[in-house]
């Protein structure tokens, strides 16, 4: 399955050339449909990804991440949020869709006038990334302004490879 994800980032690189988006990448998932079983929403969600309106969408840089590979199957998406603590963000896995946001603020003033100026703001943000079926959220931690959620991806029995007796 690995291989097969490469093959189709590295068809989807090829539709990009400087940021252009190509059209024909409808007849590249066609193509690839007749020889895959079961991906039919990882191909509606690249679908969904090569629209224009998703290249058009202001693609946020706030807050920076990284998703790295900790194990054979296992992950952490770690965000930048220098500035914030726990009770100022949100983290909400629902309906494959991970969710991380910042909760709203209530101004703090400053009674004393000690501050002569305030370049530190905490920005409002959201951001979502798409979690496969088979893997799961473990936890949250956010430690030194880096917000580090771990994932595992869960293999089943019936999924896990095994020889198959000839009779």
């Amino acid at each position: 399955m690995k291989i097969a994800i490469d093959r189709i980032f590295k068809t989807l690189t090829r539709l990009t050339i400087g940021g252009k988006h190509m059209k024909n990448n409808l007849s590249i998932f066609n193509n690839l449909r007749p020889l895959t079983v079961g991906f039919d929403d990882m191909f509606d969600h690249f679908e969904h990804m090569m629209d224009d309106s998703f290249f058009r969408g202001s693609v946020a840089n706030f807050p920076p991440y990284n998703i790295v590979k900790t194990g054979e199957n296992t992950y952490d998406v770690e965000l930048a949020l220098a500035g914030f603590n726990k009770k100022d963000i949100e983290v909400e896995y629902k309906e494959n869709l991970l969710t991380v946001k910042s909760k709203k603020q209530e101004e703090t003033k400053d009674e004393d006038g000690n501050i002569i100026h305030r370049g530190i703001s905490k920005r409002m943000f959201s951001k979502s990334f798409t979690i496969a079926n088979d893997v799961e959220v473990k936890g949250a931690e956010l430690k030194d302004g880096l917000l580090k959620i771990s994932m595992e991806r869960i293999i089943p029995e019936h999924k896990k490879a095994k020889l198959i007796d000839i009779k």
